[in-house]
């Protein structure tokens, strides 16, 4: 088979790649161009906030494995919660996938429990994702696994730092949540054994090892195999802002990748009955040779790639928006909406002009062209409307920057995104001014689409 990973480069993708090399055809997207490192291996370039990258990636694909969670920075300046961002570039995944005609679609998610009262924005983006792939016509296997123990995993990393440069801990109470590791290799064969198994498709499955264990235990078992002597002191408060502040100061982790981390602990992560993946001739491995095998291959100057920068353009802008919207409310009425709505909010101020595919956002008195958008209507659909960034007096002329309205969650929601934008003022006197305007604008445009027929 041809099989896509995307999110090649993470550390889960780069052990997968090395599972399945010689077995499969393997191409492995990136954003940051690569040479093939070996036969049977293809790098493709891309952006998955870029549907037609998407596309372009997929093609010629028997099955495509998303390994992707949107948690680090995709522009100089990004604007929007990391929800929206993951909804998008699934999206784009999903879509790409079904118009290049792949057959199969793995996903590696995050776990969590059916009958929490409560989900952490982390776990709920996570199920928000999954709901993605169930609703695509192609079929799909979900697998869900708590904390995954490789040497470059973000979580090992977190507790080895912690260990290593603490000789006393105090440990609030989500460092006592049990959850159900589970080794690096395990779940790579897991992905494998999914690949290779038809009757996997159309299935969710909880990726555990046969250890159910709290953060606490992990810490005091590292401790013991690295040799330290550790005190380790539990207290009984939550205090995930306290928590998330001396967790990135003490391991260099950023805090956008801290916090949903700890929040999500609130709850236990176990393997439910009955939904286990039971590979033939195969057990998972036991949290002690986990964590060993783990530290045998543990670089501390080697970050993980969620505590790096991502390899973005300067002066490049994303922002994300999403917008409620009512039941049978299309993209398509939405981008007019958005149209109609600007000129009501400094009357006088702003004027809007569409001339065929073209559309000027003007100053008034005097007349100044302050943004000037080409609609693709080769790539716009009703639930999806793109306007591609040509110039004005605030935005530089570009190839790829893009405004668009896409329908998502089928169809309760749209997404209002501006990629790959690039100022025309100074970069600080933008992020000072329009930048914030630009957000305010959208928190009224939604609120002008809850009035009755806005977008109709």
């Amino acid at each position: 088979m041809k099989v896509a990973i995307a999110g090649a480069s993470g550390f889960v993708g780069k052990a997968l790649i090395e599972e399945l090399q010689g077995q499969h055809e393997i191409v492995a997207l990136s954003r940051s161009v690569k040479q093939n490192s070996a036969p049977g291996i293809e790098w493709r370039s891309c952006d998955l906030f870029s549907l037609l990258d998407a596309e372009k990636a997929l093609q010629g694909c028997d099955v495509a494995v998303y390994l992707v969670h949107s948690m680090r920075p995709s522009a100089q300046l990004t604007q929007g919660s990391f929800e929206d961002f993951d909804l998008i570039v699934a999206d784009n995944f999903v879509r790409a996938a079904e118009k290049c005609g792949v057959k199969r679609i793995l996903y590696l998610g995050g776990m969590y429990p059916d009958d929490a009262p409560t989900l952490s924005r982390h776990l709920k983006s996570r199920h928000e994702v999954e709901g993605l792939f169930t609703a695509s016509k192609i079929p799909a296997t979900i697998l869900r696994a708590a904390v995954i123990l490789g040497p470059e995993g973000s979580s090992f990393h977190m507790m080895v730092r912690l260990v290593q440069r603490l000789p006393v801990m105090v440990c609030p109470k989500w460092t006592h949540t049990l959850s159900q590791p589970i080794a690096l290799k395990d779940v790579v064969r897991s992905l494998h054994h999914c690949l290779e198994t038809p009757a996997t498709a159309d299935h969710i499955y909880d990726l555990g090892g046969p250890d159910v264990v709290s953060y606490l235990d992990m810490m005091k078992m590292i401790s013991g195999i690295l040799g330290k002597k550790r005190i380790l002191l539990p207290i009984p408060f939550l205090s995930p802002e306290l928590s998330t502040l001396w967790v990135c100061l003490v391991t260099g982790a950023p805090r956008a990748l801290v916090r949903p981390l700890i929040e999500g602990l609130r709850v236990p992560l176990i393997v439910r009955a009955g939904h286990e993946l039971n590979i033939p001739g195969y057990s998972f491995t036991p949290i002690q040779q986990a964590l060993s095998t783990a530290l045998d291959h543990y670089q501390e100057q080697q970050a993980p790639l969620a505590f790096q920068k991502n390899p973005i353009g300067s002066y490049e802008v994303r922002s994300v928006q999403r917008l409620l919207i009512p039941e049978g409310v299309t993209a398509a009425q939405v981008a007019k909406a958005y149209m109609d709505f600007l000129p009501t909010m400094r009357p006088g101020f702003m004027k809007v002009e569409v001339s065929g595919r073209w559309v000027s956002f003007s100053w008034s008195f005097p007349y100044l062209r302050l943004l000037i958008l080409e609609y693709s209507p080769e790539r716009s659909w009703s639930h999806r409307q793109l306007f591609y960034v040509r110039g004005g007096l605030l935005a530089q002329k570009t190839v790829r920057g893009r405004l668009e309205f896409r329908e998502i969650l089928g169809g309760k929601a749209v997404i209002a995104a501006i990629h790959e934008f690039k100022p025309r003022m100074p970069w600080f006197l933008y992020r000072w001014t329009q930048a914030l305007f630009h957000v305010w604008v959208m928190y009224k445009f939604g609120l002008y689409l809850k009035r009755p027929h806005a977008a109709r």
